[in-house]
């Protein structure tokens, strides 16, 4: 019987990320989710999209606080031949996704505080895992294949499990800076930003049970009681082994070699036991009843100095096979993992903002590669994934950002771009590759360097009231070995809209509605016991949000 092997590989840091790139959140205002596009912002949520247009903004106080409402979907249908059901959902679920701003602008300087889920904000729950959790668990089923040829009745022929995973990030982002007015045309940004970050992970993996025939049966109590049932077999195979030594005496110090079995046992030699077990040693050998009802003792003791050879190397293989089924029912029982991860990093940032003709701005922004590194606080680690205290790094790429606005007075303009700098980032192995027990696990890879650019218009319906519509693409520019059905990227489309209601000189809401439309990407594996496989990964997220801004001039 081939070597079972049960690698589970459960709970990875799993990412939360609504729009931006592979980490980073830019949906940090209500604005930005009715026109998709903000770059070159000069209002309140300038302060995370513009800084450096902050100067723009009349002299005084300026407060804003959003909240956002996600939904995100994530299916994945697998096509790996052992599953039982190739198709998996997780479900994102934000109800709250706070973001606030403050400014404070007097003539030539603007200092500005932001504070919002730079990366993360989202619980995830996947009510029936994935296919990385449950893959290991259905190479049991072939494993057991080779039990039928020692006992027909140990047919194992499919399998059950309750898998169940939440985990929930978020990277805090708290965000102090400056803003200075250079001359009319020019203005210079310079602040930091630092992000306490939390993840947690929680799930279970329990009730594994094996088909054999009709019956389910737990994994656990049916592999020992298969084990302890081919110990007795290998036992047997080892008697068989020495059986020409244990009739050596009666043939040598008795002188019974010309008796049947039935003459040995009458005349007191052996009892019915040993007489049982003789016989079921030579009918292992492949002799009928008749046939051995008819050998003396030298005939028999013969024929089993001729197989003792085969009896010690089936002792050796039943004994083999009797071990892995004790080590595989152990690796088979419930497993549960209840871990939190904690640190922090901090993000040095500078902007520029350039007017050169009256309404026109052009903006830039680098958000430099935050260093982060995540300490484990493990309750329970069942499979050994999360040791306590241990650190790891998850780092978030450096960012671009670009953009041009136009104010036409009836229709405002913003084009954005953003360009994430994700093959500085080193992004771990890959999930599959572990949970197919790989020789050799492929690190996650970047093709090219994420990029986003959007288009966002607002019009002016009247001096109180606007509505606005925007489009964004993005495409963070995988590689196919990044992907995983735990964690991948998909090239998206989204689409926003909203509007703006100025209630009074001071006080502005802002609602916004968007949907994000990713391109499905299917991703070829090979198993290294199955061979090649697709796997189909999808996504779709919809947000709603809210924002006051008010200001204190």
């Amino acid at each position: 019987m081939k070597r079972l092997t049960f690698i589970l590989v459960f709970f990875i840091p799993v990412q939360f990320v609504f729009a931006g790139g592979l980490l980073t959140n830019t949906n940090q205002s209500a604005q930005f989710i009715r026109m998709m596009s903000r770059n070159a912002s000069t209002e309140i949520d300038a302060v995370y999209f513009n800084p450096a247009g902050l100067i723009k903004m009349e002299d005084g106080w300026h407060f804003a606080v959003y909240s956002q409402t996600i939904f995100q979907d994530k299916p994945v249908d697998s096509k790996f031949p052992l599953l039982n059901d190739g198709y998996y959902k997780g479900e994102v679920k934000v109800p709250v996704f706070p973001t606030a701003f403050a400014v404070y602008k007097m003539d030539n300087w603007a200092f500005s505080l932001g504070f919002g889920p730079n990366a993360g904000g989202g619980s995830a729950t996947y009510d029936t895992g994935l296919p990385s959790f449950e893959i290991p668990i259905t190479k049991v089923v072939p494993g057991l294949a080779g039990l039928t040829q020692i006992n027909p009745e140990m047919d194992v022929s499919g399998y059950s499990a309750d898998l169940s995973f939440d985990g929930s990030s978020v990277y805090w982002g708290i965000q102090l800076g400056a803003t200075y007015k250079v001359n009319d045309m020019l203005s210079v940004y310079g602040g930091l930003r630092y992000l306490p970050s939390r993840n947690t992970y929680q799930g279970t993996i329990e009730n594994i049970q094996l088909k054999v025939g009709d019956q389910y049966y737990a994994a656990p109590s049916w592999l020992s009681g298969a084990s302890e049932t081919i110990s007795g077999y290998a036992a047997q195979a080892t008697a068989a082994a020495n059986m020409p030594q244990t009739l050596n005496p009666l043939i040598v110090d008795y002188g019974a070699g010309d008796y049947t079995l039935e003459q040995l046992q009458v005349n007191g030699y052996i009892d019915a036991t040993q007489r049982a077990g003789i016989e079921g040693g030579l009918q292992m050998i492949g002799l009928s009843q008749p046939q051995i009802d008819a050998m003396n003792l030298t005939m028999i003791h013969g024929a089993y100095t001729q197989a003792s050879p085969e009896f010690q190397q089936k002792a050796a293989q039943l004994s083999s096979v009797s071990q892995t089924l004790a080590g595989t029912a152990n690796r088979l029982g419930d497993k549960e993992v209840d871990t939190e991860q904690t640190g922090a990093g901090f993000t040095p940032m500078i902007g520029v903002n350039i007017s050169p003709i009256e309404n026109l701005n052009i903006a830039l922004k680098y958000e430099m590669k935050t260093a982060l590194e995540l300490t484990n606080n493990t309750t329970v680690d069942d499979m050994g994934l999360f040791p306590d205290k241990a650190k790891s790094r998850n780092d978030i790429p450096a960012i671009l950002g670009a953009g041009v606005g136009y104010n036409a007075g009836l229709v405002e303009a913003q084009l954005s771009y953003n360009l994430y700098f994700n093959k500085g980032v080193n992004w771990g192995l890959n999930v599959r590759d572990i949970a197919a027990d790989h020789d050799e696990v492929r690190p996650r890879e970047i093709d090219k360097n994420g990029m986003e650019i959007a288009l966002g218009l607002q019009f002016n319906v009247s001096e109180k009231f606007a509505f606005s519509l925007g489009g964004m693409y993005g495409d963070m520019g995988i590689a196919e070995n990044y992907q995983s059905d735990f964690s991948y990227s998909n090239p998206s489309v989204t689409g926003g809209a909203g509007i703006a209601w100025k209630i009074n000189d001071a006080l502005t809401f802002d609602a916004g509605f968007s949907n994000t439309y990713y391109q499905d990407q299917t991703v070829s594996f090979t198993d290294p016991d199955i061979g090649p496989y697709k796997e189909t990964l999808g996504k779709t997220t919809m947000n709603f949000a809210i924002g006051l801004s008010y200001s204190i001039f």
